[in-house]
């Protein structure tokens, strides 16, 4: 008999939510036949993680664990809004999220893998995991939305936790895509461009003059779509750059569900 193969042991996982110690075994002694191992797996308790497998997930929640340089994002996904909200199910992100905290994405994976295919058969919906990031700075903020499905981390080189939470509150809110406008890629502009240059032409203005106004075009839309340049929402005299007071940002994560 052929050994199993790993990327065997992935596929069938896939279709299952089962752990993959579990399903490796299912496969072994199927001899690498994967409808038989999922009929083993539904054999030994797993049918209904099985059967859910394949159903869309387009509720779900967020959740952040946070330490005094470093905070953990994860995003686990369910069926409905309903088991979204349950007490287990929260408890389980809350665990992922404390894992991947203090021992980083693979023991995170590993304790997903462990905790998923029985939350499947107790809260009856197809449960995985999503996005799932480590931010790492000398000062570190976070912000859950209270509907659990926008998470952010800010990090700063310096100044305080709380204009770092300041921050991410401020980007849960506007979506900014970049934190400063140099960041912005060429790629993102060259469709803007052409937007651009059609209003010009609709509006009639020279065609001499348009390099000139699409410079200040640019200079708006980069600094629009900048976290650092964004008008602060809790302050509109100031950008969020001008409230951090020299703190520069160094790491920025935005999830949503």
């Amino acid at each position: 008999m052929s050994p199993v193969s790993a990327s065997d042991v992935a596929t069938l996982r896939a279709r299952t939510g089962v752990s993959m110690m579990a399903c490796k075994e299912a496969l072994d002694e199927a001899g690498g036949d994967m409808d038989k191992a999922i009929e083993i797996l539904r054999k030994r308790g797993l049918a209904q993680a099985v059967k859910k497998a394949d159903r869309a997930q387009n509720a779900g929640a967020l959740f952040i664990a946070q330490g005094k340089d470093k905070a953990a994002v994860v995003s686990l996904k369910c069926e409905t809004d309903f088991v979204a909200r349950n007490d287990d199910f929260t408890a389980i992100g809350e665990k992922l999220a404390a894992s991947v905290l203090a021992n980083g994405l693979d023991a995170g994976k590993k304790e997903a893998e462990a905790a998923i295919p029985a939350a499947v058969q107790k809260l009856g919906e197809n449960i995985t995991v999503g996005e799932t990031q480590e931010v790492a700075a000398p000062v570190v903020g976070s912000y859950v939305h209270s509907n659990k499905r926008i998470a952010v981390v800010v990090g700063l080189d310096k100044g305080t936790p709380e204009a770092a939470k300041d921050a991410a509150m401020h980007a849960a809110a506007m979506s900014p895509s970049y934190v400063y406008p140099e960041d912005v890629p060429e790629d993102a502009l060259v469709k803007e461009r052409e937007i651009w240059k059609a209003q010009l032409k609709n509006e009639k203005k020279p065609e001499a003059i348009w390099d000139k106004i699409m410079v200040g075009k640019e200079r708006k839309f980069r600094e629009e779509n900048a976290l650092a340049k964004q008008v602060f929402v809790k302050d509109n005299t100031k950008t969020v750059e001008q409230y951090l007071d020299g703190a520069k940002i160094t790491a920025y994560v935005r999830v949503v569900i």
